[in-house]
């Protein structure tokens, strides 16, 4: 098996089971793996199109929660990478959102587990949220993959009760778990606020965040997840273990805007608006959790990650920022 970015040997003889595979990771590790050879199982929702005729490699399950069949899509593998979730969204609709997403990420991925330990599966990696840690850090505190978890809303407890149930399984079954808890994820295709942000740099627009120089923020490079996930398909070291997962550099709003600014050779038009302002009008319009985002803090520390794997991320900041503009539609 080919190896990963940054060296690290994939050398499973298995197939792996990708749940997710037309997600915005799963897309790019799916690539990734194929072009390096490694057997992947794409696995979707529902049964993809194929117009051009021929194997599309892709294996449909329905909804995912606890009473998802796998049989099918498991033979043969000996590694589950599992993205398929119910993702944290902005503008909730559910009358009860805990439900909804325990329903998938709690029940749905337990069920698959317990199903993997069955078919002989031996590592289920599990893709979960910084958001089980909690929502900010204070200055020079960041999170750990060991510290308690704090998750404060439907979705961040969603990944951590399946966090839990997974390790419950390991210890039943004997079959390997490793979680990553990456934070915001960036890269070519990147929607949501990312993506918005992005957009107005690119449109010379004037932003009124150029004072906002003491918070820090960790965030992944989409190719450096993947980098990760490919490592933990079987290093030994990471079987069982729980990992944050970031690009290594930490930056306030004001010097990820400028450095966004430079990797789309745009102007950066930041108005130095005191934090405080910014947050007190914030508030006063109902955006007090968007005002967190971008004036807060939110830290991790992937110490752990680095000594036990042996892992560094391969592409810098700036690097992931150039990526993530070339693969922006011009405006």
């Amino acid at each position: 098996m080919a190896q990963a970015m940054n060296g690290a040997a994939a050398s499973s003889s298995g197939r792996i089971l990708v749940t997710g595979a037309n997600g915005y990771v799963g897309c790019a590790f799916c690539t990734r793996a194929r072009g390096t050879g490694m057997p992947v199982r794409e696995c979707l929702r529902l049964p993809r199109v194929n117009y051009l005729g021929g194997d599309v490699s892709a294996t449909a399950v329905g909804a995912v929660d606890g009473d998802t069949r796998w049989t099918l899509a498991l033979e043969g593998c000996e590694v589950v990478l599992h993205l398929a979730a119910r993702v944290h969204v902005m503008d909730e609709s559910a009358a009860d959102p805990l439900s909804e997403f325990r329903r998938v990420n709690v029940e749905g991925t337990l069920n698959l587990a317990r199903q993997a330990a069955a078919a002989g599966v031996r590592r289920f990696i599990f893709v979960s949220s910084v958001k089980v840690n909690g929502e900010g850090t204070d200055a020079e505190r960041p999170f750990t993959a060991q510290q308690a978890p704090a998750p404060l809303d439907p979705y961040g407890i969603s990944k951590m009760e399946a966090e839990q149930g997974l390790r419950q399984i390991a210890r039943e079954t004997g079959m390997e778990v490793v979680i990553v808890r990456p934070p915001l994820v960036y890269g070519p295709g990147v929607k949501a606020n990312f993506a918005a942000l992005m957009r107005a740099v690119q449109r010379g627009l004037p932003l009124p965040l150029g004072a906002v120089t003491r918070n820090r923020r960790s965030l992944v490079a989409l190719d450096n997840l993947v980098d990760l996930l490919i490592t933990c398909i079987d290093h030994p070291a990471a079987a069982n273990q729980t990992f944050l997962v970031s690009d290594g550099e930490d930056l306030s709003t004001t010097d990820l805007l400028r450095r966004m600014a430079q990797a789309m050779n745009a102007p950066a038009r930041l108005l130095p608006v005191p934090p405080a302002l910014l947050k007190l009008g914030a508030g006063l319009i109902g955006k007090g959790d968007m005002a967190q985002r971008l004036l807060g803090s939110l830290q991790v520390d992937i110490s752990h990650t680095r000594e036990t794997l042996g892992w560094t991320p391969p592409i810098s900041v700036d690097e992931g920022l150039r990526r993530a503009a070339a693969g922006m539609v011009k405006v």
